[in-house]
């Protein structure tokens, strides 16, 4: 089961684009996220990411994002 999109847009409210999986797991940890989803977004397979619709992708890609919500 992966994360759901509710709960990594909250984790990412706020943050400002463009950014590294570092950057992003910073954020999320401060933003009260899991530490699951930092970590996940801390291994991100990319550089830098210039919005959430680019980090939503790249969940997707490595199937982190889980499937309907509650």
């Amino acid at each position: 089961m992966g994360f759901q999109v509710t709960d990594v847009q909250k984790a990412l409210k706020g943050f400002d684009y463009p950014g590294t999986p570092e950057d992003l797991a910073r954020h999320a940890k401060k933003s009260g996220a899991s530490n699951d989803l930092v970590e996940a977004l801390r291994n991100l397979p990319k550089d830098s990411f210039d919005g959430p619709n680019a980090v939503m992708h790249s969940l997707s890609e490595v199937n982190a994002l889980g499937g309907s919500t509650r």
